[in-house]
């Protein structure tokens, strides 16, 4: 299936803060879903290191169902295995699961350590740069294709001991932020390498750090002078991605500079509108398991034009894509944002 080149040519323009009369429906995360992977004959656990099957992964919601973007990695850990982290990729599992770090490295922030050299050549990185070179060549004169990484404090989660992470936020905030400097400059990297691979847009999720989980003034005194150095180092457009409701601290997201800020569906989106003005790009909400993966084609339409009319920018779902999500849904969801931008 092939969408107009037009349609690539919008996303790229929103992107860069043109909009137009029509809204996009694409993610700026993993758009991954077992029926796709299946369909090409593709084990979850086996598709983290092997390039080829990472571009058939990202490229079959778009060349299946007519998904408007294509996104690499495929999981959230690449940095936590760059760092040397173990990494339990879910072999054993009867349906797809999501990698996990099978164990901290490090005990507290005071003992994080980034190994010298260039970090993007660590681990699973450049098997990944030449998967974006490959899917860039394969579906990029249509769609958009994307990357992301991990926020700082999200990768601080993965591989600190949570016990003392989040403590040592209020009791140890230097040794926090000396650990997050760290974590940023491996993340610039990355981000920097995806790009140069051939990425249209960086997405950085915070999941764990986002002020709607740490709160707004963690967010504002740790976490945000960090996105906003990525930011800065990273010439194409970045989607600033978050988890929890953000409603409160939606100025604070706003002044990470990234091109667009990406909310979860416990936002209240118009208010979160009404918050920014018309001068930030907002996108999300739909909730990627109850209306998604679980609701029928009625309930994703209304849940669509809901997005809409509060006036969202582009319509995502509020996360990943839920692996589980039924084929069907996701045309509902595809066709739904055709019919909305029909009318």
């Amino acid at each position: 299936m092939n969408l107009p080149n037009s349609s690539r040519a919008r996303i790229l323009k929103l992107l860069r803060g043109l909009r137009s009369e029509t809204i996009p429906c694409f993610s700026a995360l993993s758009s991954l879903i077992a029926p796709a992977l299946e369909t090409r004959g593709l084990r979850f656990h086996e598709i983290h290191h092997d390039t080829s099957k990472m571009v058939d992964a990202a490229a079959a919601a778009y060349e299946l169902y007519g998904w408007q973007s294509a996104t690499l990695p495929t999981n959230l850990i690449v940095e936590a295995e760059a760092l040397g982290a173990v990494i339990d990729f879910r072999a054993d599992m009867p349906e797809a699961m999501w990698p996990l770090v099978a164990e901290p490295l490090f005990a507290s922030p005071s003992d994080v350590l980034v190994p010298r050299g260039d970090f993007a050549r660590r681990g699973s990185i450049p098997l990944i740069c030449d998967a974006l070179r490959q899917l860039k060549q394969r579906v990029g004169n249509d769609i958009v294709v994307g990357a992301w990484i991990a926020g700082p404090f999200t990768l601080a989660n993965y591989v600190v001991a949570f016990d003392t992470l989040l403590p040592e936020v209020k009791q140890a905030p230097n040794e926090v932020a000396r650990a997050l400097d760290l974590f940023t400059e491996a993340l610039i990297s990355v981000a920097n390498a995806y790009q140069d691979a051939g990425a249209d847009f960086i997405t950085i999720h915070e999941m764990g750090g986002s002020p709607g989980v740490v709160g707004p003034r963690a967010f504002g005194e740790l976490i945000l002078p960090r996105i906003q150095r990525i930011v800065r180092a990273v010439s194409a457009p970045t989607i600033l991605s978050v988890c929890g409701n953000t409603n409160q601290a939606m100025e604070l997201l706003a002044q990470a500079g990234a091109n667009a800020l990406h909310v979860e569906h416990t936002n209240d989106l118009a208010r979160s509108r009404e918050i920014l003005g018309r001068d930030v790009l907002l996108f999300g909400n739909l909730d990627p398991v109850k209306v998604i993966a679980q609701g029928d084609a009625e309930k994703i339409r209304a849940a669509v034009e809901r997005a809409a009319n509060a006036g969202v920018d582009a319509v995502m779902p509020g996360c990943d894509l839920y692996l589980q999500t039924p084929a069907e849904n996701l045309r509902a969801l595809i066709e739904a944002t055709h019919q909305l931008l029909k009318n």
